[in-house]
């Protein structure tokens, strides 16, 4: 009798396709907090997982990157010249680099975030944000090592700005931040359905990368739309990409060789639009997932 009376005190909890609605505090980011201690677990279990048996496990998370920054750095800023007119060429590569590894991480780890936590999906309920979010949060890890390596290699080659100038980090972070967060849940909830998704992302972030200034300058952009007499329109377009809005700002915190002609003019409005646009984006993100949540169990 003492069992059922203690079931009968607990406090009424519906789950339906848009999760669980107990009337707790907080809504969504409530439910969240309160298992964070699983979101700290899943985070565990994906760093654990990407070297499990590996002999020199988390160093690959330096080495790869650093691998793939000396190949950029040597085929594209030595042998095919792109670091002419560009002073500290490594850093201002390494700096971009860096943040757009980040974003990749974040978005392709998002991606396939439900499909990898099927077995989860299909037996108990957790609100769904958290697969994607551990996602996130192992890629924020990741990020940290290779921030910390950014900036022992600009201590080095004395390539720091000004201290004041190092603020724009995080805005910078903040902002690609809450675009990977809004864009990961939307993909996670799309390849559920389309598996295609996650093959079409491996494509689209290559594209980005190449629409970011990471291995040329923003003066090598303008020079070719009017060596072209192209319209000046396309530069608004090219701004409009909110990892080149967020490598600028990398930019400005870590390259010390940089100029105001480096940098496209009202930079910070820019930032401040794009993290406006951002936080509408996660909204409608977060409102499509919950729609798509209701049959993620039947569909894998």
């Amino acid at each position: 009798m003492d069992r059922f009376t203690r079931l009968a005190a607990e406090p009424f909890t519906t789950i339906d396709a848009r999760g669980l609605r107990d009337g707790g505090r907080g809504g969504k980011v409530g439910e969240l907090y309160r298992r964070r201690e699983l979101l700290m677990l899943l985070i565990r279990r994906d760093l654990q997982a990407r070297y499990r048996d590996s002999f020199l496990g988390f160093l690959w998370t330096v080495i790869r990157p650093l691998v793939q920054f000396l190949v950029y750095f040597i085929v594209l800023g030595q042998i095919l010249g792109a670091s002419r007119g560009i002073d500290n060429f490594a850093i201002y590569l390494f700096a971009g680099f860096t943040l757009y590894t980040f974003f990749a991480d974040v978005i392709f780890g998002s991606t396939g975030s439900i499909i990898s936590n099927a077995g989860l999906v299909k037996k108990i309920y957790l609100p769904r944000e958290i697969f994607p979010l551990g996602s996130i949060g192992a890629a924020s890890f990741m990020f940290l090592v290779q921030l910390g390596v950014l900036l022992v290699a600009a201590l080095l080659l004395n390539g720091l700005p000004e201290p004041v100038h190092m603020l724009w980090f995080f805005p910078s972070l903040g902002m690609v931040l809450l675009w990977g967060i809004a864009t990961g849940l939307l993909l996670a909830a799309l390849n559920v359905y389309l598996r295609d998704i996650q093959y079409l992302t491996e494509v689209v972030m290559m594209l980005a990368m190449w629409a970011s200034p990471i291995v040329y300058s923003w003066t090598m952009v303008k020079t070719v739309v009017a060596q072209y007499d192209l319209p000046t329109w396309l530069l608004e377009v090219y701004l409009a990409n909110p990892l080149t809005v967020g490598v600028f700002g990398f930019h400005r915190a870590f390259w010390g060789s940089g100029t105001l002609a480096d940098y496209p003019p009202n930079l910070g409005l820019r930032m401040a639009i794009m993290s406006v646009i951002g936080l509408v984006f996660l909204w409608i993100s977060h409102r499509v997932f919950t729609r798509m949540q209701g049959n993620f169990a039947q569909e894998l």
